[in-house]
């Protein structure tokens, strides 16, 4: 068993205990990067209760060789997009893709995710309007969704005010001569 597989089977039943999902299991060298999330998100107190419980269990357990740092966190706003999973869950949302260098379609693409299987994915793109591409996972080097960010008016601001009677400018016949 690989120390991923080692590392995922401690942590997966502890993060689903405190009714959170593993959003995504990362070790890169000696840091072990766990995110967590749940319907609504997470607060500080869910990471920091996951943290404790991990780090407890990781200690008992031992998975890993030799020292590490363990980093708990949630997906945030715009997340990383690496496994099938993760494109599953990303269906309907703006992306935007990095491609391996040398690609043969281009480098860089920004759209809507409107299909995924375990091999690859198809984006509606934003420019060319209209066009597609499906994208081997194999050939992404980066890729994550776009929050868009929705803009709304300020109170009292001119959509939200009534509008002001408008003055009638006066003229020669308007004035009155005594």
């Amino acid at each position: 068993m690989s120390i991923s597989e080692r590392v995922r089977a401690v942590i997966e039943p502890i993060v689903a205990s405190q009714d959170l999902e593993l959003f995504d299991l990362e070790q890169a060298g000696s840091i072990v990067r766990v995110t967590i999330d749940r319907p609504g998100g997470v607060d500080v107190e869910a990471i920091t209760s996951t943290t404790r419980a991990l780090s407890r269990a990781l200690d008992e357990h031992d998975p890993i060789a030799g020292n590490y740092t363990l980093e708990v966190s949630s997906p945030g706003l715009e997340r990383a997009l690496r496994t099938p999973r993760h494109w599953e869950w990303a269906a309907n949302r703006q992306v935007a893709i990095k491609t391996m260098p040398n690609y043969a379609a281009g480098r860089r693409f920004v759209g809507t995710v409107t299909a995924s299987n375990d091999s690859n994915v198809t984006v509606a793109l934003d420019e060319p309007v209209g066009e597609s591409i499906t994208i081997d996972y194999a050939d992404i080097e980066k890729a994550r969704t776009i929050f868009v960010w929705a803009a709304t008016p300020k109170p009292g601001g001119p959509k939200n005010r009534p509008k002001a009677e408008t003055k009638k400018k006066s003229t020669k016949e308007d004035k009155v001569q005594p």
